[in-house]
Order: structure tokens, then C-alpha cells, then sequence
């Protein structure tokens, strides 16, 4: 199957932490950029970051900065998204996607429209 498997979300107190996992299943992601979006009820599906090949850059929407980390590893062709200091405002489905045939994340990383392959996504709950 040609897309991302996502995992790793759950439910999760203010100020707690969780790491989402985006393993390419059937296909090799490791050389282009991959960006982790998430989707609140009733709003579109936004950027959260951008990681490109080998690290070489990473970006962050405004609002998580600070608090949440983009690492990936190659030989699993893996991508993690660590998520700290959660707020009730980071709830929401977390998806993964690559911007084929980019090697670099884009200056315009957080349009949707440039990815791919995205799988089901993983729910994060932040909830007292």
C-alpha cells in the first residue's frame, strides 16, 4: 500500500507529552520532505511542520514552536513528530504526507495540496 502509516497518538493531559510515528508503507520516503499536518473538528486540515532530507531543514508553524520536535530516520524510513507542553488546542487528527519530488521542504511546506500518500492519521486528545 502506498502511503503512510501514522501512530502513535491517544489521549493525553495539558502540558504532557506524546511522539507520533509516520512509517512509508510500500513505497521509500526518505529522500523527500515529509510534513506532519493535523485536522481539528470543523477546520481544515493545516501545517504543523516540514522535515527534509537528512535534516538539512526543518520548519514549524508558529504555534508549536518551541514545543514540539520533527526528527526522522532513514533506515526505517521513518518520521516522528515529539509533541511537549500539549495544550487542548493541539487536539485533533495528525497525518503525514510527502511533497514528491522535493528534497527540501518548500517555502510554501504548509499548503496541503503539495503532498501525498497521506495515511488514516492518528488522534490526539488533549483533555483535562
Amino acid at each position: 500500500q502506498l502511503q503512510f502509516v501514522e501512530s502513535g497518538g491517544g489521549l493525553v493531559q495539558p502540558g504532557g507529552s506524546l511522539r507520533l510515528s509516520c512509517e512509508a508503507s510500500g513505497f521509500t520516503a526518505h529522500y523527500y520532505a515529509v510534513a506532519w499536518f493535523r485536522q481539528a473538528p470543523g477546520k481544515e486540515r493545516e501545517g504543523v511542520s516540514c522535515i527534509s532530507l537528512n535534516s538539512v531543514t526543518t520548519n514549524y508553524t508558529d504555534s508549536v514552536k518551541g514545543r514540539f520536535t520533527i526528527s526522522r530516520d532513514n533506515a526505517n524510513d521513518t518520521v516522528y513528530l515529539q509533541m511537549n507542553s500539549l495544550e487542548p488546542e493541539d487536539t485533533g487528527i495528525y497525518y503525514c504526507g510527502v511533497d514528491l519530488p522535493f528534497r527540501v521542504c518548500s517555502k510554501a511546506w504548509y499548503e496541503r495540496g503539495r503532498y501525498d500518500r497521506w495515511g488514516q492519521g492518528t488522534q490526539v486528545t488533549v483533555s483535562s
